[in-house]
C-alpha cells in the first residue's frame, strides 16, 4: 500500500508539472510565436473548451508519466534511464502531433513546434519528480 501511495504522489507531481508546462507554453505560443511568426499563427490559443480539454489531457499524461517515471528511475542514478523515459513519452506524444499536422495543415512547422513542446513538457515533469524525490516528498521505487 505504501508503494501505491508513493506512485499516486508521483503521478500528482507529474500531472501538476505537465499542466503547468502546458499552460506556460500555450501562453508563450500566443504571446510570442503566433505574434511574431505568421506561419505559427495556428498555435494561438483561445480559452475555449478545446483548450481546457487539452489541459486536462496534459494533466492525465503527466499523471501517467509521473507514476511510470518513478518506476523507470528506481533508486539508481542512470541518466540514460531518465532521458529514455522522458523521450519515450515525449516522442510518442510529439510524433502523434506531427502525424496529425501532416494530415491536416498546409505546413508541418506548427506540428513540429508542438512535438518539441511535448519533449519539453515531459522534461519539466521529470525534473519536478526528481526534485520531489531529492526533497524527500517522494520515495524512489526500490
Amino acid at each position: 500500500m505504501v508503494e501505491r501511495l508513493e506512485s499516486l504522489k508521483a503521478g500528482i507531481v507529474g500531472g501538476f508539472a505537465l499542466c503547468f508546462a502546458f499552460a506556460t507554453t500555450s501562453f508563450l505560443n500566443t504571446l510570442v510565436l503566433a505574434k511574431y511568426f505568421p506561419i505559427l499563427a495556428i498555435l494561438q490559443i483561445d480559452l475555449s473548451w478545446h483548450w481546457w480539454v487539452n489541459g486536462v489531457s496534459a494533466a492525465v499524461c503527466g499523471f501517467l508519466f509521473g507514476v511510470t517515471y518513478r518506476y523507470i528511475i528506481r533508486s539508481d542514478e542512470n541518466p540514460q534511464l531518465k532521458a529514455g523515459g522522458v523521450f519515450a513519452f515525449g516522442f510518442v506524444r510529439g510524433l502523434t502531433q506531427i502525424e496529425m499536422g501532416w494530415n491536416s495543415t498546409v505546413t508541418i512547422l506548427p506540428a513540429v513546434v508542438l512535438a518539441f513542446e511535448s519533449i519539453l513538457w515531459f522534461t519539466i515533469a521529470a525534473i519536478a519528480v526528481d526534485i520531489a524525490i531529492q526533497l524527500g516528498w517522494l520515495k524512489p521505487f526500490q
